[in-house]
């Protein structure tokens, strides 16, 4: 029994010491995304197994007492792709380091824009795109305005440069330019309470740079009830916050054209629960098309640091944006064939890709300045915001399951907008024909440069230039809300409060200018006699083009205040429900002033010129008196279903509005009736939107689709145009169909998006035809593919198009369809650094986004103004990510 029992001792040491032999192996390594910095939180689990790990606050990773044999390791992070290896354990420890690849694709990924708890998209019952760095950067987009693109629904007119973008959805109209029913977000609050603003969009204030970590974009749905003035869309820039230490460095260079740009940004922890980001870019150049001057200089900074509580957290965030950007307005374009079928082509001596009527000869604007004092601009500063805020966000779980929070921030805003409006094109003898000029006496011109006589048949514009001060936009913007979770119902109390100043003076004159994109000369203008009707290339001291109509100061103020209300009823783990409601308060107050004209000195040689003898200033001592208050309520309700784990269905419909501003203060309607700015029904303060929605998500192992359909109505009260001098006034409707979609393959990725919107003006004149601008489908794909050993390079495309469309609500002349190519090649030299290659609008498409003129005349040649999307540009730039 001794010996029996001493070997089935020793047998069963040698069968735990041969398992302590093959059960030794390490499986270890660090987790980092594509910029090389480290993933905490990272799960890594051996398939059929109860072995792994998670990441530690460094990345790394290590899975212990692994037997020999092969497995299966998968490797997950919300919001990241899903990554399988297979491994080999023999004995011997194994390295294995990974990099993950941000998925804004991904149905679990959790949402924070449009909702008023954070939610994956499965469970959210809106159309929300979420659009990580790797997406932006794919897109190639040299604007901001450029990366909305991306975004199914969303129509970007991106041919104004760095901002003055239209931005319309669905088929809702861009009536008076900017984004009237689409509000800019920065970290949930509104940048400026109203999107259209008169040289004062909210894209002017808002920069893409590298301290945004994704951008969301919500379309219909909750956008009504969650926000002021939003009813169309939310895009929303998410900042970083530092949580995660890590940054990076970058230059990017233009190699066919003048610009320089360096951005950087930083993070770390510094303390206990305590961590900061900042960063911020700075950029000088002459831009990407050809001005002959410095046009674009300036840069912006960012900072946040944030605080966790056993409870919550509080941060504080600041910003400072000082840019000058030029701003590009029509152009001259050459048109023939037929308004159904025309063919637009570069107009003589006007590059329609590369030009711009911006020139070194007309540099400065001299005049009579908001308060009628002597002043002068410089046309070089362009779109030039300055912007100075300063936030503070406190989230905290209360007792008994109640949480608070409340975002706030207040912007000092000001700046300017100037640059060259054509009002017309044509050849120097037709516009001498024409009737302005016969009526003022015009009867030759003169390039002011030398004296020498204009031809003919040179191409001439008499051009107003658009020079408004941006006085005061300062704003506070405040969200704060509280919400309790009882069993299966979320409930949220929200109050919303604003305060926005708008307080601006345009300050225009008249100039006549050569038709040239390579800097054009002033003319000047003398009458039958020989005798000079203008000086150096001004004939008018104000907007003569345009009846003297618009020398005028804005100054109100737009007090908000908007409780809401939003539940949520979860009935099964499949189902659920929501519901919201919202009350906006408005109360306006200010006065705004029209123009008078009086014969002034303004070069002060003792001499009345001609141009000086009807100098336009502004009529402060007759202002029209603003007060009135307005009200309207927004609501939203939707049901999401979900069929299984990675597939849904939605349904949704809500109302909101959209407050107008100061494109209602010019004293009269539509029909040239004076209104009284006292009464908020009177001045039609209000234009309103109602959304059905009907979407599908699904989710593959690979890939995910998105689709909705959509049915808008939109009833407008009208707002003022500077550029065609009206008062736009339809009501509208649309149906129609967004699909949006990503899958990825071995080392291919492919992400599209096509939305189709059928669109009809529904009252007025133009009633049954197509609201102008807008195409029947607009789409972009963005295929890329990822190469060598540790798959570290990156070569794509972007295919960015639409179909054809209108000019005019006229539906006479039709603007051809387009597609712009762009492409992008980044090679990984070490760890952390890249150099990349982007080439936009690879084959110079001529795309033309918008026209003055809604109709040609047939058979013959026409010269209109329209606004094209800039041409061919070629970039280098280099990247440390650390």
């Amino acid at each position: 029994m001794n010996l029996r029992f001493k070997n089935l001792v020793f047998l069963l040491l040698l069968c735990l010491g041969a398992n302590e032999i093959v059960a030794q192996s390490t499986i270890k390594g660090k987790v980092k995304d594509e910029n090389g910095m480290p993933l905490p939180g990272v799960n890594l689990v051996l398939k059929d197994t109860t072995s792994g790990a998670v990441s530690d606050f460094d990345g790394n990773y290590e899975i212990v007492n692994i037997a020999d044999g092969t497995y299966t390791l998968n490797v997950s992070f919300l919001g990241y792709s899903k990554i399988t290896k297979f491994i080999t354990v023999t004995g011997e420890d194994i390295i294995q380091n990974f990099i993950m690849s941000e998925d804004s694709e991904s149905l679990d990924q959790i949402i924070i824009t449009g909702v008023t708890n954070p939610k994956s998209k499965i469970e959210s019952s809106i159309s929300i795109t979420s659009l990580g760095l790797k997406t932006i950067e794919n897109s190639a987009p040299r604007t901001t305005a450029e990366i909305f693109r991306t975004v199914p629904g969303i129509r970007s007119e991106s041919s104004g440069g760095e901002g003055n973008s239209n931005i319309a959805v669905r088929g809702v109209p861009i009536s008076s330019g900017g984004s009237k029913y689409v509000q800019l977000q920065e970290d949930g609050l509104p940048v400026l309470l109203f999107g259209d603003m008169s040289f004062a969009t909210a894209d002017i204030f808002t920069r893409f740079d590298a301290n945004v970590k994704r951008i969301e974009a919500i379309r219909g749905g909750s956008a009504s009830t969650l926000s002021s003035n939003s009813p169309g869309a939310i895009i929303n820039f998410i900042s970083k916050t530092g949580k995660v230490e890590g940054g990076s460095l970058s230059t990017n260079f233009g190699l066919d054209y003048n610009s320089f740009r360096t951005d950087f940004d930083y993070g770390t922890p510094i303390g206990e629960d305590l961590y900061f980001h900042m960063g911020g870019f700075y950029r000088v150049g002459e831009g990407i098309r050809d001005a002959g001057y410095t046009a674009n200089n300036g840069g912006q900074f960012k900072f946040n640091i944030t605080k966790e509580f056993e409870t919550g957290f509080v941060r504080l965030s600041a910003k400072y944006l000082n840019d000058r950007a030029i701003g590009y307005l029509p152009m001259p374009i050459q048109v023939t064939g037929s308004n159904d079928n025309p063919t637009f082509n570069n107009a003589p001596g006007f590059d329609a890709t590369q030009g711009t009527l911006h020139t070194p000869f007309l540099s400065q604007n001299i005049g009579l300045g908001a308060n009628g004092e002597l002043r002068r601009s410089k046309v070089a500063d362009g779109m030039h915001p300055v912007s100075t805020s300063i936030g503070l966000l406190a989230d905290f779980e209360l007792v008994d399951g109640w949480k608070i929070k409340n975002n706030g921030r207040f912007s000092v805003n000001n700046g300017s907008f100037v640059s060259p409006f054509p009002a017309s094109v044509g050849t120097a003898e037709n516009v001498l024909a024409g009737d302005f000029a016969t009526d003022n006496g015009w009867n030759s011109f003169t390039y002011a440069n030398d004296g020498s006589a204009v031809s003919d048949t040179q191409l001439v514009t008499p051009v107003v230039l658009f020079d408004t001060k941006l006085n005061n936009f300062n704003n506070f913007m405040n969200d704060l809300r509280l919400s309790k979770s009882f069993d299966k119902l979320d409930v949220t109390l929200g109050f919303f409060k604003s305060y926005q100043n708008v307080s601006m003076s345009w300050l225009w004159n008249s100039y006549l200018l050569e038709a040239s994109s390579d800097n054009a000369r002033l003319i000047n203008i003398a009458d039958a006699s020989g005798a000079s009707l203008s000086d150096n290339g001004l004939f008018a001291y104000g907007a003569a083009l345009f009846g003297n109509c618009c020398q005028r100061n804005y100054d109100t103020n737009y007090n908000i205040s908007a409780p809401y209300a939003q539940i949520s009823y979860e009935a099964s783990e499949k189902l659920n429900f929501d519901g919201s409601v919202r009350l906006d308060l408005g109360k306006v107050d200010g006065t705004f002033s029209g123009p008078v004209g009086s014969a002034f000195d303004v070069n002060r040689d003792g001499v009345i010129s001609a141009p000086e003898q009807n100098v336009q200033s502004i009529n402060n001592a007759n202002p029209t008196v603003v007060d009135y208050d307005y009200n309207y309520v927004s609501y939203s309700f939707g049901v999401n279903y979900k069929l299984k784990d990675n597939q849904a269905v939605f349904a949704r419909y809500s109302k909101g509005a959209s407050a107008k501003a100061d494109r209602i203060l010019f004293a009269s309607d539509a029909n040239g009736d004076p209104l009284n700015y006292l009464d908020g029904d009177d001045v039609n303060a209000l234009d309103f939107l109602s959304q059905a929605e009907l979407g599908y998500k699904q989710g593959f192992k690979n890939g995910t689709l998105y689709a909705t359909a959509f049915y808008s109505k939109t009833t407008e009260e009208g707002g003022f145009e500077a550029s065609t001098q009206e008062i736009i006034e339809n009501d509208y409707k649309s149906f129609g169909l967004e699909v949006e979609g990503s899958y990825r393959v071995n080392n291919f990725d492919f992400r599209a998006g096509v939305t189709y919107t059928k669109a009809e003006i529904d009252s007025g004149d133009n009633e049954g035809n197509t609201p102008r601008r807008q195409p029947d489908f607009i789409y972009n794909l963005l295929p890329s593919y990822n190469f060598g050993a540790n798959k570290q390079n990156t070569i794509g495309l972007s295919f960015i198009g639409q179909s054809e469309a209108y000019a005019q609500d006229s539906n006479a002349l039709v603007l051809p369809a387009f597609v712009i190519v762009n492409s992008f090649v980044r090679f990984g030299i070490t760890e952390g650094l890249s150099a990349n290659i982007s080439a936009n609008n690879i084959f110079d498409t001529l795309g033309i986004t918008e026209s003055e003129e809604g109709a040609i005349t047939e058979g013959q040649v026409n010269y209109i103004r329209a606004r094209p999307v800039p041409g061919r540009s070629i970039s280098l730039g280099l990247s440390y990510n650390f």
